[in-house]
């Protein structure tokens, strides 16, 4: 019998994750294989754009992105190589995937099979959440009809073949990266929850029975910010309004199959490149609002590293994040004690106040038809929603330790060797090697099987009565040897692609005194010269995240500026057109995903050779080293995450205006 003095016994931890891959598959294996061996106790993957979006690494719309700021994944030799060495029978694997789910998936449980696994015993987790992607992140390619007809037909079959598989992970994570208050979070998660739902059980593909089962799979992968507290009551009132959801809309009754099953990151938005070494303190209190409440704590956790502000984190730079959430399970006393939130007075008042607001914002977007519905609504509000957040910012209303306050500091030894010794680079050579490989592939394997199996995907994809389910060719394609490019290319012909709305219009006038002194200059400017300044707002590539942008985009209309923003995944030869044809005096580049030394540069060199006069501007995660290169190479400015006051780079770029207006005599 234990004596007084002992602890009680300890509950046991959440999975840890750190979210990683880069360069290559055997690289990224590497990095998985040292992670685990430090403690990591799952996987959570992370694929670089042109896998996301549906493209092999010799595909045109690939050239700059492939291994950036994830694993290229093409074939099913990649996924093998990736998973080298890796107990698939015991490893709990989080894909970071969303348009090409369905297809990584089918790679994941042909290499199961391959290794002779069951994969009815494989557990994990497919991201496959398209609302968010429409919303915030941007890795979509179909239209939401044929989306969420995708995200049916992967729950359907993992219910039935990969029971024990999260088939869809509904994201709110980056809705709060977006801007989302902790109110829309929750409502707007609680939305497409509900839309995927209500689609399955329309479908016919599940029978009415099994209906439970398929709602006792659904997961979520939530944020967490630096305010605890009220994160902590978001989680307690996710889980209350989840558990509502399942009784009175869908009839589980059975309590494990309601549980409010979620995974978190907890939150990138917050993260500053001014004084980075804050972001550490930042990392644990975050982690704190999910970790503390006992009935609505996170079952699986990875935390961003303390530099991903500065660019791609380094093995060190994970494992420091990873060892923040060993402290926080084994060295505290957490884990010893049942809700310490039980009874609290403040904690219940709270969380009732956002049940009471998150469902009246839940019930506005129902009564808009759903979320698959209300897409334009909801991209309007989240981007009121982050210019209000950057106002507040701006104007020091919401204080930032180290970017609007307190901003004297001792320089850091964490970067004392500069950016690039602080964060991980890419080999240039990755993209020329990933291009090499997928060309060798094609070569060795069966066309004519390939060829079967793509006739057989289109025919499924194009049949959708309740016995099509698209998971059954996309196994047999990616046995047959079939190729990410080749899966999505099939189903871009028979589904069409879609552009997603900016949002913009939603966040203009939220900055008039804050700009006064700048419209003033714009409308001197507009009757000196006979026209106001004109930007264009360009994101290139494959990044799809266009907080920025949209934000960059907001207050320069604010500001008196003629605003083009044609949304994201612009090529350079588009970019180029749409400077030319709307006359625009500034080319503003947005780039998050590293491949700014690639694309800013051939922008450059179309504008030069369409004899386009126009500056060009930069914007984005670009460490000081490759700003100046740019800059040689005749970028007017380059803006980081560290310029966050908007009326200073609008100031800027009116006197860049000005400039070049009067040296061309205008």
């Amino acid at each position: 019998m234990a004596d007084a003095g002992s602890p009680p016994p300890r509950g046991r931890p959440w999975v840890m994750r750190t979210y990683s891959g880069h360069s290559t598959p055997r690289a990224s294996n590497q990095l998985y294989r040292t992670n685990l061996a430090r403690g990591q106790t799952g996987l959570s993957i992370a694929f670089d754009l042109p896998t996301q979006t549906g493209y092999d690494p010799d595909a045109p719309e690939a050239a700059g992105e492939v291994g950036k700021v994830g694993v290229p994944v093409a074939h099913l030799g990649h996924m093998a190589d990736m998973l080298l060495g890796i107990p698939l029978a015991e490893m709990n694997t989080s894909m970071t995937i969303n348009a090409t789910a369905a297809w990584l998936l089918g790679l994941y449980v042909a290499h199961a099979e391959n290794e002779g696994v069951d994969p009815r015993v494989l557990t994990g987790t497919t991201q496959n959440d398209i609302v968010k992607e429409y919303l915030s992140r941007g890795t979509y390619i179909f239209p939401p009809g044929p989306s969420l007809r995708l995200t049916v037909d992967t729950i359907a079959y993992t219910v039935r073949h990969v029971p024990r598989w999260n088939p869809i992970n509904v994201c709110s994570y980056h809705l709060q990266e977006a801007g989302a208050t902790p109110v829309q979070e929750v409502a707007y998660a609680l939305a497409t929850a509900i839309g995927v739902l209500d689609a399955v059980r329309q479908s016919g593909k599940v029978g009415e029975g099994e209906l439970p089962e398929v709602v006792g799979r659904i997961s979520f992968f939530v944020n967490s910010g630096v305010r605890f507290v009220e994160e902590t009551a978001k989680m307690r009132a996710f889980t209350a309004l989840w558990d509502r959801i399942c009784v009175e809309r869908y009839g589980v009754t059975d309590e494990r199959l309601r549980r409010f099953r979620y995974g978190v990151q907890v939150n990138s938005l917050g993260l500053t490149e001014s004084q980075p070494e804050n972001n550490v303190p930042r990392i644990v209190l975050e982690t704190l609002g999910v970790t503390l409440s006992k009935s609505a704590r996170a079952r699986a956790i990875q935390l961003p590293a303390w530099n991903e502000a500065l660019g791609l984190p380094r093995p060190w730079d994970q494992q420091w994040s990873l060892r923040i959430q060993q402290i926080l399970a084994f060295e505290s006393d957490l884990l010893e004690y049942d809700d310490i939130f039980e009874g609290s007075k403040v904690m219940e008042q709270k969380t009732a106040e956002l049940e009471e607001t998150a469902q009246a914002e839940l019930d506005e977007v129902l009564a808009l038809g759903g979320a698959f519905e209300a897409i334009d609504e909801l991209k309007l509000r989240l981007v009121a929603s982050q210019a209000e957040r950057v106002r507040r910012i701006e104007s020091g209303e919401q204080m930032v330790v180290g970017v609007n306050c307190f901003t004297e500091t001792a320089p850091s030894p964490l970067t004392a060797d500069g950016s690039a010794g602080s964060i991980l680079k890419v080999d240039p050579a990755v993209e020329s090697e990933m291009t090499a490989d997928v060309v060798a592939w094609r070569e060795r394997r069966d066309n004519a099987a390939v060829g079967r199996a793509l006739a057989r995907l289109r025919e499924v994809a194009e049949a959708d009565g309740p016995e099509a389910n698209i998971m059954v060719p996309t196994i047999e394609l990616a046995h047959a040897g079939g190729t990410t490019g080749e899966w999505a290319g099939v189903l871009r012909e028979v589904f069409g692609e879609y552009r997603a709305p900016t949002g913009v219009a939603g966040g203009v006038g939220h900055r008039g005194n804050e700009l006064a002194a700048v419209v003033a200059r714009t409308k001197a400017l507009t009757e000196r010269t006979g026209s106001p300044p004109r930007l264009l707002v360009a994101k290139p590539g494959l990044d799809g995240h266009s907080n920025g942008a949209e934000q960059i985009a907001v207050a320069a209309r604010d500001a008196g500026f003629e605003v083009v923003y044609q949304g994201i995944r612009l090529t350079p030869a588009q970019i180029v057109a749409a400077a030319r044809d709307e006359d625009v005096d500034v080319v503003g580049l947005s780039v998050l995903s590293g491949s700014h030394l690639e694309l800013v540069p051939e922008v450059l060199d179309r504008l030069r050779a369409e004899g386009v006069d126009a500056l060009v501007v930069v914007g984005g995660i670009v460490p000081p080293d490759d700003a100046e290169v740019l800059r040689g190479k005749g970028v007017a400015a380059v803006y980081t995450p560290k310029d966050f006051r908007f009326e200073r780079i609008m100031d800027d770029l009116v006197t860049l205006v000005e400039r070049h207006r009067a040296l061309a005599g205008t």
